[in-house]
């Protein structure tokens, strides 16, 4: 499926982090990392770059490594 998404130009790592950072608007950090079974300290992170706007965003983003 993934190849499948890529051919028709979707960004699967956007896709993901654009998910995770609208959740992190919607929830709170406990129910965020209990839902998706991640640890608390990340998802109190999620919750900071969104309610932080674009700009905290940004620089989290600007701060991860890259993996690929």
């Amino acid at each position: 499926m993934g190849e499948r998404l890529r051919k028709l130009g979707v960004r699967l790592a956007e896709a993901r982090s654009t998910a995770l950072f609208q959740l992190a608007t919607e929830l709170p950090a406990a129910v965020l990392a209990r839902t998706l079974g991640i640890d608390i300290t990340l998802a109190v992170k999620w919750q900071r770059a969104a309610a932080g706007g674009c700009a905290a965003y940004a620089a989290e983003v600007s701060q991860r490594r890259c993996t690929h």
